[in-house]
């Protein structure tokens, strides 16, 4: 009995360690479920360490001075219940041109073996942030140190939006995903309305979309760990010389101050022909911010939507056509004449153009345009690139419901994206194109909500 005994320690003494590892190791696996969703939030500072010039504003005579608040790039890494995984980035810029999306895209790829389906990149679209690369590059009159500026900052970019999608798959944890949409009304219609004259207007003319989008991630104990929430309108209040997020920076920082431990994440809808009205003041910037983050509060404490833990992603890139052929080289040296009556900024895109036709390179006669659609559960998102107008958002509400999350500013910002009927109306954001003085094709409508039927169809068929 005692050599049993003795037996029996000498098993237990072996076995005991590793029965340890195997409970450690189990725990670890099981901050993940298998039977619902599993969310990680991740979130990195991306304010210029030094002075660079700012987008938006061709109109700015010198680089950033100092900061209102600093700008952000936040992460939102999803996986289903089946083990499918999105990830959702949203940031305080004036958006992310083909070849930094492609870069983002392709380290992704190689590290965490994500498609360009699974990844959206969204842009605030602030005209109070940085310079990136390939953003309207002819537009800013930037000497040689600033360009190396411009282009250490992108590539350091690159590198920390890579970092916190790394660091948000490996924060994933159980959780509750919920949506719902709010409703505020400062946008207004830029088109039909003149600003000058706002404080007048007691009959404001649309169209609009007032929509507040608001997706909810609690952890299992009910705790909010990120609040992604959406508005169309420009972040246009603030035109000086501090970093800021303007309005949707303001939004997030109250968010994030009502909700301890909570990361809010702002994604810019299709607005670009709303403006927040009237702007110029850091005072209507915070109050804007403010009556957002309201709008996003009395959604999170009424019932939302809960999403059934299945997701789907699809994308694809469908070529947008111009109306005319590109412009010559004789046209193009007319326009960069001292006396052509073109303001300098076009005189500089002129100029680029016509180095590359000097180069032998040819000119686009039409451009790779990207379109996401994404369900998660019951709740559709789609997202689309450029700088998408609120017609579009309501025609795709008319189609799949009011409930549906329409982002502009997504993946690749490379022009207004008109609708047909601006598009026949001319003006500011229906003639400026990815091509200088070439508008897009009348049919530009047409081609990208046929491919967005399409991939929705795609993800039914699954």
């Amino acid at each position: 009995m005692n050599r049993q005994n003795k037996i029996s320690e000498i098993i237990i003494a072996f076995i005991s360690p590793l029965l340890m590892f195997v409970a450690i190791t189990t725990f670890g696996e099981s901050k993940k479920s298998n039977t619902g969703w599993n969310a990680g939030i991740a979130r990195v500072a991306i304010t210029p360490e030094q002075s660079m010039w700012m987008a938006g504003y061709a109109s700015r005579t010198k680089p950033a001075e100092s900061k209102l608040h600093d700008l952000w790039a936040k992460a939102l890494f999803l996986e289903d219940s089946k083990g499918n995984k999105s990830l959702f980035i949203t940031s305080d810029l004036i958006g992310f041109s083909k070849v930094l999306s492609d870069s983002i895209h392709d380290e992704l790829k190689e590290k965490i073996g994500l498609s360009p389906s699974q990844i959206i990149l969204n842009s605030s679209h602030t005209h109070s942030g940085p310079v990136l690369v390939d953003d309207l590059k002819n537009y800013y009159p930037l000497d040689a140190v600033q360009i190396k500026k411009r282009d250490d900052y992108s590539a350091w970019l690159v590198e920390k939006i890579v970092k916190i999608a790394l660091e948000a798959k490996r924060n994933l944890q159980p959780a509750n995903l919920f949506a719902q949409n709010g409703v505020v009304r400062f946008q207004v219609n830029r088109r039909n309305n003149q600003e000058a004259k706002i404080t007048e207007i007691t009959d404001l003319k649309g169209p609009n979309d007032f929509a507040v989008p608001v997706l909810k991630i609690e952890d299992k104990r009910g705790r909010i760990k990120a609040i992604v929430f959406g508005y169309a309108c420009h972040p246009t209040v603030l035109n000086g010389y501090q970093w800021s997020g303007d309005y949707p920076g303001f939004a997030q920082l109250e968010l994030e101050k009502k909700y301890k431990g909570a990361t809010a994440m702002f994604f810019q809808g299709a607005g670009a022909d709303q403006n927040p009205l009237p702007r110029r003041s850091i005072p209507l910037a915070k109050q804007y911010g403010k009556e957002l983050a309201a709008a996003v509060e009395r959604v999170l404490d009424e019932e939302m939507l809960s999403l059934t833990p299945c997701l789907e992603t699809a994308c694809s890139e469908v070529d947008i056509q111009f109306v005319n052929a590109p412009p010559t080289r004789k046209e193009l040296e007319q326009i960069i004449q001292n006396n052509s009556g073109y303001p300098d900024y076009l005189k500089l895109n002129a100029q680029f153009f016509l180095e590359k036709l000097k180069r032998g390179e040819k000119l686009m006669t039409s451009y790779p345009y990207p379109i996401h659609v994404w369900k998660l559960g019951e709740q559709l998102i789609i997202a689309l690139g450029g700088e998408l107008l609120t017609g579009y958002a309501i025609k795709l509400k008319n189609v799949y419901g009011n409930n549906i999350f329409v982002l502009g500013y997504s993946n690749d910002v490379m022009a207004y994206i008109p609708t047909s009927d601006v598009l026949a109306e001319g003006g500011y954001e229906g003639t400026r194109s990815a091509l200088f003085s070439t508008p897009w094709s009348s049919d530009i409508e047409d081609v990208i909500i046929n491919e967005i039927s399409q991939l929705i169809d795609k993800i039914k068929e699954r």
